[in-house]
């Protein structure tokens, strides 16, 4: 074989691979559009059909390719094939839910994950057992149905939910971690866990203020069931 052809045979299978990491990463996409769908439909319904709506905004992301890659080289998995990154890898595509209140949390969590066609695989309440910097934020890694052309894919997605003061310290401490290449010097990290327990006060005053501002019992959600509960 020509040096020529070498490299139309290696030009060939390079953009077969690209092609195929590209359908790969769409199923993920159509999986994260399905989810956003969901929980559009139940913002629109608490708009219009309620006098509250829990949900403040949606973000979605998808990893690139070269995070992707990060992830499975970090989790040494050897010889990785697409079945095995389906496997290993559970949050190539992500939302985060971010409400008003604590309670507005489970109360999305159990509207969410109690529809027919999701299935619940992994929770880890960092509500209700924090990580030890502080970090508060409840995670599901959810499946849900894309229906293709070739057939149906169960695809998952992991959603994060969390409180307005949550969402501003995980931003902070993510861009000061960022800024120290994850030295972050210690009296910062002191500072930063203070922070945590301000704003899980912040929380729970402002709930109570609201509760109060209202008069009326909003709906008392408890957590999802520990059985289904991984930390």
């Amino acid at each position: 074989m020509t040096a020529i052809q070498v490299t139309e045979t290696t030009i060939s299978e390079a953009k077969e691979l690209r092609d195929e990491f590209q359908r790969f990463l769409r199923e993920y996409e159509f999986g994260m559009r399905e989810v956003e769908t969901k929980i559009s439909i139940l913002r629109d319904e608490f708009t219009h059909d309620h006098s509250y709506n829990p949900i403040e905004h949606v973000k979605s992301r998808l990893k690139s390719p070269d995070s992707i890659v990060e992830k499975v080289a970090r989790r040494g998995i050897e010889d990785p094939d697409f079945d095995t990154i389906r496997e290993q890898i559970t949050d190539i595509a992500g939302v985060r839910v971010t409400c008003s209140f604590v309670a507005d949390v489970y109360l999305l969590f159990d509207l969410l994950t109690q529809q027919d066609d999701i299935t619940v695989r992994i929770v880890k309440d960092y509500i209700a057992n924090p990580k030890p910097n502080g970090y508060k934020s409840l995670h599901a890694i959810i499946e849900v149905p894309v229906f293709l052309s070739t057939g149906p894919l169960s695809i998952p997605v992991e959603v994060q939910f969390r409180t307005i003061a949550m969402d501003f310290w995980a931003s902070l401490e993510h861009k000061i971690y960022y800024k120290f290449s994850n030295q972050v010097p210690g009296h910062l990290v002191a500072s930063l866990s203070d922070a945590a327990e301000a704003a899980a006060e912040l929380d729970t005053r402002m709930e109570r203020l609201h509760r109060e501002a209202h008069g009326v019992a909003r709906r008392q959600i408890e957590p999802p069931s520990p059985r289904i509960m991984k930390v």
